[in-house]
């Protein structure tokens, strides 16, 4: 594999616009410690960062899995230009949410304005990758807080890499070259029953979300390590396999995968922005209590078909 174990760089889409250019930034890397991330301190991202800079980011998030960029006062045009630095930018199935001028953006929100949801509310309710219901998955998301509750709100990160690595042999050897499947519907229906935040799908909204296979452990296209690639959020099936025996494998695969080791629970503080790799790690949201607002804006990455 060519790319192995060597930084790829992302392939130059939309040039961004920022407000001012810096040359050249001063900043560390600090590892967060526990199962994976690391915190980007002293850094701007209203300001456009030079190659040297953007490697550097470009390194760290290869090698922590999830960045922390702390206190971003970016507007959503700065966001979604720093975010196209890594690729090009995924338009979400529900445009009902998009943010108005910026189709890019999905709104994460628990806010009721006028009789009307300003976001999808139940975003993260079970565990998933972001987007592995298309042929080329997401590589990564990038969420920035803008109205945080006072209590609750926490994002779960469990790095799924760790987990292929820990899998019991048996486990292992079961799994070996299978894939499975992912669908957006996975749990659409039971999370129209559970809440008002899901609406309907027009007939082409169904039709940019149909099932998709990709194999059960892939590869990370840059880093080479290989990772477990399912999740309770979108995969449905192993292929190839009686249904009681794929249903049973993978029950086993995402308790495995979340296990506390696994885990990085992130505490949000305001105007946070979040990079996070969906290649390598799988994410939940912690909840909100339903009278406190909650309001962040995310874009997704395209990535490539995994392997």
């Amino acid at each position: 594999m060519s790319q192995s174990n060597a930084l790829r760089q992302p392939e130059a889409h939309a040039a961004p616009r920022y407000a001012s250019v810096s040359p050249s930034q001063d900043f560390s890397i600090r590892p967060l410690g526990g199962a994976m991330g690391a915190e980007v301190v002293g850094i701007d991202l209203s300001r456009e960062l030079d190659p040297a800079d953007f490697a550097r980011v470009h390194r760290a998030h290869l090698d922590h899995h999830l960045l922390v960029f702390r206190g971003q006062r970016i507007t959503p045009q700065q966001h979604i230009d720093f975010s196209r630095r890594f690729g090009r930018l995924m338009i979400h199935v529900l445009h009902q949410f998009h943010l108005p001028g910026h189709p890019e953006i999905l709104v994460v929100s628990n806010i009721v304005e006028n009789g009307r949801p300003v976001g999808l509310g139940d975003a993260g309710k079970y565990w998933h990758s972001d987007i592995s219901y298309k042929e080329l998955p997401s590589l990564g998301s990038l969420l920035h807080a803008q109205e945080l509750p006072a209590q609750g709100g926490d994002t779960l990160f469990a790095d799924m890499h760790r987990a292929y690595d820990t899998l019991p042999a048996a486990l292992r050897a079961a799994i070996g070259g299978r894939r499975a499947v992912h669908s957006y519907l996975a749990k659409y229906g039971q999370l129209q029953k559970e809440g008002a935040w899901r609406p309907d799908l027009s007939a082409r909204q169904v039709e940019q979300v149909r099932e998709v296979v990709h194999p059960v452990v892939r590869t990370h296209p840059e880093s080479g390590r290989r990772a477990l690639f399912v999740s309770e959020g979108f995969t449905t099936r192993i292929e190839g396999l009686p249904e009681d025996e794929s249903r049973q494998i993978l029950g086993e695969l995402f308790a495995h995968s979340v296990r506390p080791e696994h885990i990085y629970r992130h505490v949000w503080q305001a105007h946070d922005l979040v990079f996070w790799d969906n290649r390598s790690l799988i994410h939940l949201a912690g909840g909100t209590p339903d009278h406190l607002r909650r309001k962040l804006y995310r874009t997704t990455i395209e990535g490539d078909a995994p392997f």
